[in-house]
């Protein structure tokens, strides 16, 4: 904040909190920010009924309201203690838009900005801590998909393989966060929206899901197959595995993120389906499901020990099938480890 000249920083999100102080409540419509200063003092704005959750966790300066009550005057009275005319205040991604046109028009000489930025330098980096609970949920993740792979038969649902999945990962004391299931021409969809269509013999099936442990959070994609593969469906496979290989080869501190994802569209490319590979080949992971690094052209962000994120390349085939293999990584000082356990080098196959 110093360095960028930020006087204060509004937060309203209740992973920023979860983050910085250990809270991870939101005051969804109502107005609940922990406003921190440049020089590290704090204040907590809350509704009443979010107090004692506030004070619980250890904030020492709180000034709630209750509802029929203007929480504008707090934010107000803010602005006055710490002399915020006309400084610059960093607000979170996640805060409303109709809370920062409150405070924009309560605070007319203040001018805000989005924090992100300021705060991506410290969550991109994971600790020794941080990287633990990310290999538990990536376990979780992992040691779900054996138990539903034994289920899964022809005329079943992708909404049973969802439920399957998140009962899996919740028995394994982590809290499922989503599920993609997708069955035939849906798994040429990224992002599908998980159905009742049913499975058929034949079929490619996507599964993209994970799970958090104490807010941290798990990212896999695994593609099988229901009955023997056709002769494309392996070749596909067989590509994005070897995309996928070569990204995770290139990971190393002092890289580029765009180098990452070009070493894995490369290989795409080489064999003609550069242009059904349609997204970036990763996002950074933490206790957000997408935050930086982005492992995408153009970002010249040179790689840190520590910095977590997906290599997921895929090849989609709109109105036939898709593959995407998915892992989380963590840089390490001589290249990388995974969270998850190695996919299968070939398509697995599911007996139909």
């Amino acid at each position: 904040m110093d360095s960028k000249g930020i006087e204060a920083f509004l937060c309203t999100s209740g992973v920023t909190m979860g983050y910085l102080a250990g809270f991870h409540e939101e005051g969804g419509e109502r107005l609940l920010t922990y406003a921190i200063r440049r020089d590290g003092s704090s204040r907590m704005i809350c509704p009443a009924l979010s107090r004692s959750q506030a004070e619980r966790c250890g904030f020492e300066d709180i000034r709630s309201w209750k509802d029929g009550e203007e929480p504008l005057k707090l934010v107000q009275q803010l602005a006055e203690d710490w002399g915020l005319a006309g400084k610059e205040v960093a607000v979170d991604d996640e805060m409303r838009a109709a809370i920062l046109l409150d405070l924009q028009s309560a605070l007319s000489s203040t001018r805000f900005c989005a924090g992100q930025s300021t705060l991506s330098g410290l969550m991109r980096t994971k600790d020794a801590a941080e990287i633990s609970l990310l290999k538990r949920a990536g376990a979780a993740a992992d040691d779900s998909l054996a138990p539903v792979l034994k289920k899964i038969r022809p005329g079943i649902t992708e909404w049973q393989v969802h439920e399957w999945l998140s009962e899996e990962m919740r028995s394994r004391d982590t809290m499922p966060n989503f599920c993609i299931v997708a069955t035939g021409s849906h798994s040429a969809e990224p992002h599908h929206g998980t159905s009742q269509t049913q499975l058929s013999k034949g079929d490619v099936l996507v599964m993209d899901y994970g799970c958090s442990v104490d807010g941290y959070m798990s990212d896999i994609t695994r593609t099988v197959v229901i009955g023997e593969p056709s002769e494309e469906q392996s070749k596909v496979y067989d590509v994005v595995f070897r995309a996928h290989m070569a990204a995770r080869k290139a990971i190393r501190p002092g890289v580029a993120a765009e180098d990452i994802d070009r070493a894995a569209r490369q290989v795409i490319d080489d064999e003609g389906y550069g242009e059904f590979f349609v997204h970036r080949t990763g996002h950074g992971l933490g206790m957000r499901i997408h935050e930086e690094p982005y492992i995408c052209a153009g970002n010249k962000h040179r790689l840190e020990v520590g910095n977590v994120f997906s290599i997921e390349p895929g090849i989609y085939l709109p109105g036939r099938f898709g593959v995407r293999i998915e892992n989380i990584v963590a840089v390490t000082e001589d290249g990388h480890e995974s969270m998850n356990a190695e996919p299968s080098p070939h398509l697995t196959v599911v007996p139909a």
